[in-house]
């Protein structure tokens, strides 16, 4: 599985970008999906994770109510809406699949549950 992560870019505090990962491949459908970031100087951190069908979605406490994680199976494509940007939230994002089709909040959550990687799309809030 090869994934695009794109849609990053500089945006003022408080306003909205929308992050897509395209993946290669017919089994997309059957990975669960993550959403990771990196900001400078500091540890890859978990965001968000959707199951295979979409039923389970997953945040971390800091986005609850501000970012959605969404996919399109049809469209091998999985998607990061991103509300009310606060300049904490600068960083690098990353796509993840994984092979197992869900998991509990603490294994979704987890950087070795993951595969599979995108090579990061840069998010800059500005204040």
């Amino acid at each position: 599985v090869q994934l695009q992560a794109s849609g990053g870019g500089l945006v003022q505090a408080g306003g909205s970008l929308r992050l897509s990962c395209a993946a290669s491949g017919r089994a997309f459908r059957s990975y669960a999906m993550g959403w990771f970031r990196q900001a400078p100087g500091k540890e890859r951190e978990f965001v968000a994770a959707i199951s295979w069908s979409g039923g389970y979605t997953y945040y971390v406490d800091s986005v609850k109510g501000r970012f959605t994680i969404s996919r399109d199976n049809g469209k091998n494509t999985v998607y990061l809406e991103m509300n009310s940007l606060k300049a904490e939230d600068t960083a690098v994002y990353y796509c993840a699949a994984s092979y197992r089709p869900h998991g509990t909040e603490a294994t979704m959550a987890t950087i070795r549950e993951y595969d599979y990687w995108g090579q990061g799309t840069l998010v800059t809030v500005s204040s």
